[in-house]
């Protein structure tokens, strides 16, 4: 396909998103079965075209004037892609084509901006989302928004008890494979652009060898922060499908015990193929249907909790969650975090660590969140994450984006990462020691 017949498709699948307020994953894998004459590659450049338009879509809107899928398109072509006005005007006319451009469309796609946008606009952030980032981020509330309105790299994290950076680098190095940030176990390979496929690293061997997981570095340096140790008892109770699960299990040796367990029976199936293909020998897995028995496993050295949140610190990866989240789903959100919270506490020991997690830069989910449990808990204290990193990880430490002293934001404005927030808190914990925990070392 030329460009022409790609951007008539994306228009056709913003327009199915749009009306159908369908996923943008399921509205492109239906018209990639619809259209099996695309190849991977025509598939990819529609695929980026629709995200990138979605990524930014208050800010492409905003220049045409219009939010209708093809005023997006054009404008990602212009604003994303690069393309002079003549150039998008010479391709909507070939065959295939969207179509000539009018004249209000050649106008607005020459135009430029002003340089005093709003926020919602200048950060592509939804507006009623616009005082919470003015809450984190004050002056820098735009700047931070359209970061996260830019195209993610892959990251992957080193799996330590099959291999080391230095192996997987070199399996990966035809695509580019570099270090990660922050994490010494991060492998990145750059964002393609709309002419380079994805690179498929869960079909290399390597992965099957189980030597990697894809895992962004913030998530890595999430799990990096609990501070887990060989011999250890451990419950990650938001599991999903798994990430940290394994992370951790790398940092305890296959040493203790480790517990996954999630509510939610669909996102914790995958877990199981994961342990075992990552060699993973001391983890349980309990599911919401084991009534009492996550009860009966604690009380726990150290709880994860991977907060159900808004998941606004990936929007870079998932454009149309950041659209379709409401303020109803956002309350709610708020509501499950704070029970998750509250069962953490009930299942770490005294003088146990409470590591909580969202990958959300939004206050009312972390700071907020983690202020209105202290007042409820006495016995719990907040461990600064600038301590417990130099035990743990070791380098640099970051500051934080949110300017937290206790609690750490990392953001790709600030950190190239996702959004990840974290809270280290321990419980009880009059008279604890942390002689014995060292930063991690890596090959």
């Amino acid at each position: 396909m030329r460009l022409a017949g790609r951007v008539s498709a994306a228009i056709d699948v913003l327009t199915e998103i749009f009306d159908r307020h369908r996923p943008a994953s399921e509205a492109l894998k239906d018209w990639g079965k619809a259209h099996r004459f695309a190849g991977s590659t025509d598939r990819h450049a529609i695929g980026t075209l629709v995200y990138d338009a979605l990524r930014r879509r208050n800010s492409l809107s905003f220049r045409m004037g219009s939010a209708a899928p093809r005023a997006l398109a054009l404008a990602a072509l212009r604003d994303v892609w690069g393309l002079s006005t003549d150039a998008i005007g010479s391709m909507a006319e070939e065959q295939h084509g969207p179509g000539k451009l009018t004249a209000e469309e050649r106008t607005a796609l020459a135009r430029e901006l002003p340089a005093d946008l709003p926020v919602d606009v200048a950060g592509d952030v939804p507006e009623w989302l616009v005082p919470s980032y003015e809450k984190a981020f004050g002056p820098r509330a735009a700047e931070e928004g359209a970061a996260l309105a830019q195209r993610a790299p892959v990251d992957l994290r080193v799996n330590v008890l099959k291999a080391n950076r230095a192996q997987v680098l070199a399996a990966l190095d035809r695509f580019g494979a570099v270090a990660g940030p922050w994490s010494p176990l991060a492998v990145r390979i750059a964002a393609p652009g709309p002419d380079t496929r994805n690179a498929n690293v869960e079909a290399e061997p390597a992965h099957g060898l189980g030597w990697f997981e894809v895992q962004d570095a913030g998530s890595q340096v999430a799990a990096l922060l609990s501070g887990v140790q060989p011999g250890m008892t451990v419950a990650d109770i938001c599991a999903g499908a798994g990430g940290k699960t394994l992370a951790l299990a790398a940092m305890m040796k296959n040493e203790g015990e480790l517990v996954a367990h999630d509510l939610d029976r669909f996102r914790l199936r995958p877990i199981f193929e994961r342990l075992t293909r990552a060699g993973v020998a001391n983890c349980e897995v309990i599911s919401a249907h084991d009534k009492g028995k996550l009860e009966a496993a604690g009380p726990f050295d150290t709880v994860v909790i991977d907060a159900p949140c808004s998941g606004s610190g990936s929007w870079r990866r998932k454009p149309d969650a950041k659209w379709r989240l409401t303020p109803k789903q956002f309350a709610q959100r708020i509501k499950d975090q704070a029970q998750v919270l509250e069962k953490g506490f009930q299942l770490a020991k005294p003088g146990g660590t409470i590591l909580y997690i969202t990958c959300s830069v939004l206050p009312e989910e972390n700071t907020g969140q983690i202020a209105a449990f202290l007042s409820c808990h006495k016995e719990i204290r907040i461990v600064p994450y600038k301590e417990h990193w130099e035990r743990m990880i070791g380098g640099p430490v970051p500051e934080s984006a949110d300017g937290a002293e206790d609690t750490l934001l990392l953001t790709p404005a600030r950190h190239d990462t996702d959004g990840f927030f974290m809270a280290v808190m321990k419980k009880g914990c009059e008279g604890i020691s942390f002689t014995g925990l060292a930063p991690l070392t890596v090959e």
